[in-house]
């Protein structure tokens, strides 16, 4: 089991909060950004690296995992952990998303998925059952529950068969993880689209089933951004408050603050690493794509005040330079530098808790954000 510390009161109705979550590889404060390690590896960062950025904690995938190079492999190497050369803690995603967005001729039944896979068109078979034992072999600290994950333009009816199906597969995944040792958890799923009711009914569910954590899925896909906060409020009112909440799949500053306000504690998503393999960088004033002629002199940081490697040793007419001669540490710079923007918004979102002004705090950044051009990315 994993345990969970409030380190802040938590106010009524469900607000933001800080806390501690114990596990097997360590301590992870909250709240905190997980970058994707999607294949056991963060895009263009080193371990070591990710450490200087400020990361806690990396998610890896089950799905991609389990079909290269192979849960028994990683196994044989001794487990994620070693694999991967990370001695910090894992999240590993069951893959349900991926098996909706990315396999080929998908067939879903309560029993589990049946599906081609996307790199050579193989047939695989993923049970709930078979989700925890791929996710045991890999050793991660906190696994996820297979859930399944309907297209945001999915209409009632379809959202309600997947939050039956969820709480079905949630509850066979609880069963075949047992008792689980000491710093090591099972999360639950959250389903319902952007139905209050239907997220309040899928939180029941899943609550009743019990889990060290809860998450919430199938949002950030698109959806009117009044309409996710709704579905978050639904399941942050719905959930135990002594468990750590997470949302999957989001990197947008601007939502992450209003999520953290709303009583989530983790996020992920591949949005930082992508940002910067294109060239582009996130600052407090909004995005800035460096990549662009306008950068050519530029003999200033990527952003001033920061503190990252990329931000204390080059310039952004460097930075240009290097990506306009493909080579790719200027990708991996602006990387670098994206991660560690997320992880000091979240620490600073922590302290800010801590002293008891973070909706203060919150709109300060909102407005700078707003003044370099930024809006809702929904």
């Amino acid at each position: 089991m994993i345990r969970f510390r409030l380190d802040s009161d938590q106010g009524s109705p469900v607000r933001e909060r800080a806390g501690v979550l114990e596990t097997a590889h360590g301590q992870v404060k909250t709240p905190v950004f997980m970058p994707v390690g999607t294949q056991g590896s963060v895009k263009g960062v080193a371990p070591r690296e990710l450490r200087e950025t400020g990361t806690q904690i990396v998610l890896a995938n089950t799905y991609h995992l389990h079909l290269r190079p192979g849960e028994s492999t990683v196994a044989q190497m001794g487990g994620l952990h070693s694999f991967m050369g990370w001695d910090g803690p894992i999240l590993t995603d069951s893959g349900g998303y991926q098996v909706f967005s990315l396999a080929r001729l998908r067939k879903v039944s309560d029993e589990g998925v049946t599906f081609r896979s996307h790199i050579d068109g193989s047939e695989h078979f993923l049970s709930p059952e078979a989700v925890i034992r791929i996710q045991q072999a890999l050793g991660s600290d906190v696994m996820m529950v297979l859930d399944e994950c309907p297209p945001s333009d999915t209409d009632r009816p379809g959202i309600e068969r997947a939050v039956r199906r969820t709480a079905h597969w949630a509850s066979r995944c609880r069963q075949e993880a047992g008792l689980l040792p000491e710093g090591r958890g099972l999360f639950g799923i959250v389903q319902g689209g952007v139905f209050p009711d239907l997220r309040r009914e899928s939180a029941r569910l899943t609550v009743d089933i019990g889990f060290d954590g809860y998450a919430i899925g199938g949002l950030g896909l698109g959806e009117d951004r009044a309409e996710m906060l709704s579905a978050v409020e639904a399941v942050t009112s719905s959930v135990p408050e002594d468990k750590p909440l997470y949302f999957m799949g989001l990197g947008t500053p601007a939502e992450i603050l209003a999520v953290v306000a709303r009583g989530v504690d983790m996020f992920d998503c591949v949005l930082p690493t992508r940002l910067g393999r294109h060239g582009t960088v996130m600052t407090r004033l909004g995005n800035v794509v460096v990549r662009n002629a306008a950068y050519a002199g530029d003999d200033g940081p990527l952003e001033e005040g920061c503190d990252c490697y990329a931000c204390r040793g080059f310039s952004r007419a460097y930075i240009r330079h290097l990506i306009s001669a493909g080579e790719i540490l200027g990708l991996v710079l602006c990387t670098h530098h994206n991660l560690r923007f997320l992880h000091r918004l979240t620490m600073e979102a922590r302290e800010a808790i801590l002293a008891g002004d973070y909706r203060e705090w919150m709109n300060d950044v909102l407005a700078r954000l707003r003044r370099g051009g930024v809006r809702s990315t929904r």
